[in-house]
């Protein structure tokens, strides 16, 4: 199994186990997440972590997606564990279009409202 997703409260994590997202799976993904948006689903977490290449038919497929929950409200956001965002998001700016985080767990806070603030008068 290439794609999996699980839900968190309403937020839908796909979990890619690809080591190179390229063109030969970058159809089965944009379907697959595609399903999961039909179904409703509006904020999604897409899981790079194992992956080491990513080409920019891929990364196409996601800029789509993100389109697609854009106009519904909704976001999507990657988990890249890398040190230095790989060279095809800094090539293409695609890394000040996505939201990119180094963990799961910090893709997953970044749904949470922000907590209020106290003042003192």
């Amino acid at each position: 199994m290439e794609f999996k997703s699980e839900k968190i409260g309403d937020i839908i994590i796909v979990h890619v186990y690809l080591t190179r997202a390229t063109l030969a799976k970058a159809v089965s993904f944009k379907d697959f997440v595609t399903e999961l948006i039909k179904q409703g689903n509006v904020k999604f977490i897409i899981d790079l972590s194992i992956c080491e290449y990513i080409d920019s038919t891929f990364l196409g497929a996601m800029v789509s997606l993100l389109k697609k929950v854009n106009t519904m409200n909704g976001d999507l956001r990657l988990v890249y564990a890398k040190e230095t965002p790989d060279l095809v998001f800094v090539l293409t700016r695609m890394d000040k279009v996505f939201k990119i985080f180094q963990t799961l767990q910090e893709a997953i806070d970044s749904f949470a409202p922000p907590k209020p603030k106290l003042t003192w008068k």
